[in-house]
């Protein structure tokens, strides 16, 4: 497969992954189709997958997605691999304005194709693959190219190749997320619940509860105790198991399951100090946020005038920086958007004028 690939100037690629199935999420599969076959590939049966990382890092051979951000996190995640020359047909079809862009729908619409969804969520981690299986993650790759091809001549004749071209480059930039610590992730989980922090110590204690079981069993941590269930839990401090059983989302065969482990929980964060709430990004003043309305509101009209979403015309982290910065002419604007010259060049002015009044 690596040889064919190598003589080839495209490869249409996508992976499944098991992140309903599994703790730790996973890509367990990987597909791969040139204009004469399809392969699938077995990461889990594969000690060494190195080879593929050449055919991504190539400039020679495109390298065609369909929704690409996910795939290549996975992949730079479990893998390491670095990638350039990236085609997606999803952001493609973003930048036509097309109103349908899931690739079952591309593919209805261009090619008259029904793709069958029913394997979309299940277990990839699973060995074997049924036929079922097998086929439905052949055809994710299957029509790519000729889907490519279709969308980069729309994209050429309505002159948004040049743009397509600067979001594919910034696809392969694409950086692994970083986790957020455990005690940022519980108070992200309250939301509006109103919780004492003698109360959210109860929760964080809770929470490790819950992603050591998770851990264990190799699950994901909502199919061991939802968030709900563990707010809830916080909030009226149980400390039995009958009490367990009061509460929406904790059924008698869950609360049999971890009662002595959740009653312990609630027991150890009653008895330490309270937690400090990490610190939070400051609210942003005034000026600033004139700033932002007046810049979400160009480019919300901005996008109707182009029939695009508005992240088309400026993407969130470009506008949160421009906002940020407060360029103050086109030279520091320039320098902003040293990843979008082609936004630049076509916004550059209309961006300052309405930051300021004026083209800068």
């Amino acid at each position: 497969m690596i040889h064919e690939i190598k003589g080839q100037k495209m490869v249409a690629v996508d992976t499944e992954s098991n992140s309903l199935f599994a703790y730790r999420e996973q890509v367990c599969l990987l597909q791969f189709s040139t204009p004469e076959q399809d392969y699938l590939v077995d990461p889990l049966a594969i000690a060494d997958l190195s080879p593929l990382g050449e055919i991504f890092a190539s400039t020679k051979i495109e390298k065609i997605f369909h929704a690409a951000e996910y795939d290549i996190i996975c992949l730079k995640r479990d893998f390491g691999f670095e990638f350039t020359n990236l085609f997606d047909t999803m952001v493609a079809g973003r930048i036509l304005g097309k109103g349908e862009i899931g690739l079952a729908s591309m593919l209805e619409a261009e090619f008259g194709v029904h793709l069958n969804k029913r394997f979309q969520r299940a277990n990839w981690g699973r060995r074997p693959l049924d036929a079922g299986m097998r086929e439905y993650a052949q055809f994710d790759t299957h029509f790519l190219i000729p889907l490519r091809n279709c969308v980069y001549d729309e994209l050429a004749n309505s002159d948004r190749l040049d743009l397509a071209k600067e979001d594919f480059i910034r696809l392969c930039d694409t950086s692994v997320p970083q986790p957020e610590s455990d005690l940022m992730n519980c108070f992200k989980m309250v939301g509006k619940n109103d919780l004492s922090p003698q109360q959210m110590t109860v929760l964080y204690e809770l929470y490790l509860y819950r992603e050591r079981r998770a851990e264990t069993a190799d699950l994901p941590t909502f199919k061991v105790l939802s968030n709900q269930a563990l707010v809830d839990i916080a909030h009226t401090l149980p400390t039995n198991t009958r009490q367990l059983e009061e509460l929406d989302g904790i059924s008698p065969k869950v609360a049999a399951r971890h009662a002595d482990g959740l009653l312990n929980a609630v027991q150890q964060g009653l008895s330490r100090p309270p937690v400090s709430r990490p610190p939070f990004p400051r609210r942003p003043d005034d000026e600033y946020l004139e700033r932002m309305d007046k810049m979400k509101d160009w480019r919300k009209q901005k996008g109707i005038e182009l029939g695009v979403p508005s992240d088309v015309i400026l993407p969130r982290d470009i506008l949160y920086n421009i906002v940020g910065a407060n360029p103050q002419n086109s030279d520091s604007l320039r320098d902003i958007m040293s990843t979008v010259p082609w936004r630049f060049s076509h916004f550059g002015s209309e961006i300052l004028q309405t930051l300021h009044g004026r083209e800068g």
